[in-house]
């Protein structure tokens, strides 16, 4: 079976997908099924409470589940897709776990043809965290995951910068990654 039809048979039925993205390897689980999401939280033995981001697909699933403005377009038509995670407004469609009650979701819509066809024919989002256990170090090699998974799709060795993290309405970088300076640069044309 092919490997992406194969991860979106095990996403549907609540299970966890180890993929590769532009930076490294993802723990993705349907982002819109608490069970779903409370496995990821097993997983990586990451404190509940502690958000944890959704990757989507295009422009219209990304809408889907965060609130976008015209200064949150003007920042996505700029950097992604690519190695950067947007906090935008959460939608209520989706598990408040996620957000870590914060109301903020973190957004990446990675830069692989892998995780996009993943999440693209699942047609939902899916969780984006990386495939670790939590503080270890992200894996950028299949043989480096140390979560439990259901399924993994090999990539290939990864680059392994994280993503940059952008709180987009405070304007500010929370953790310097892939592109850190330029994003840096554009927010402060926002104001």
């Amino acid at each position: 079976m092919d490997p992406i039809d194969m991860a979106v048979r095990v996403l549907s039925r609540d299970g966890l997908v180890v993929y590769p993205t532009e930076t490294v390897y993802g723990l993705g689980a349907d982002a819109l099924s608490e069970d779903a999401v409370m496995r990821v939280y097993e997983a990586k033995n990451r404190p509940v409470g502690k958000p944890i981001s959704v990757a989507v697909s295009d422009m219209e699933m990304l809408a889907a589940v965060a609130v976008v403005d015209d200064a949150a377009r003007a920042f996505i038509e700029r950097f992604l897709p690519g190695p950067v995670t947007v906090l935008l407004p959460a939608k209520s469609c989706l598990p408040t776990v996620l957000t870590g009650g914060t109301g903020l979701i973190g957004i990446r819509w990675p830069d692989h043809e892998i995780a996009l066809a993943i999440i693209s024919r699942y047609d939902a989002p899916i969780t984006s965290t990386s495939a670790n256990i939590s503080d270890d170090i992200p894996p950028t090699r299949p043989e480096e995951v140390s979560v439990p998974h259901d399924y993994l799709v090999d990539g290939g060795e990864l680059r392994g910068t994280p993503s940059t993290v952008v709180d987009l309405p405070a304007r500010r970088v929370l953790r310097k990654g892939a592109e850190w300076e330029a994003v840096k640069a554009f927010l402060e044309t926002l104001g």
